[in-house]
């Protein structure tokens, strides 16, 4: 499994209809081959920053996977507006460490 990571800088005023917008489009990714689970959380100091983390079998099942199945541009439609700057993704591998 490995996980996807993005730090998501939401514009100004946005919040609220960020996170309804993130909540439309569960659907979209969690109906992908390879989903395991996501996690959207809001910064604490910085209430406009949310974490992405998102659970796949591979970096494949996320892309070329949801990336480029039919429901992905409805997910960008949602969401991609709201980002300043756009989010960087990355993905990490096995954990080296855990408690």
């Amino acid at each position: 499994m490995i996980l996807e990571h993005a730090i998501l800088n939401v514009k100004p005023g946005q919040a609220d209809a960020f996170e309804a917008a993130m909540r439309e489009a569960l659907p979209l990714i969690s109906a992908s081959d390879g989903f395991r689970g996501l996690e959207v959380r809001r910064c604490i100091e910085s209430p406009d920053r949310y974490v992405l983390l998102v659970r796949w079998d591979s970096v494949e099942a996320h892309d070329p996977g949801f990336r480029g199945s039919d429901r992905y541009p409805r997910w960008k439609a949602l969401l991609h507006r709201f980002y300043d700057p756009f989010p960087v993704v990355e993905h990490y591998g096995a954990p080296v460490a855990m408690a």
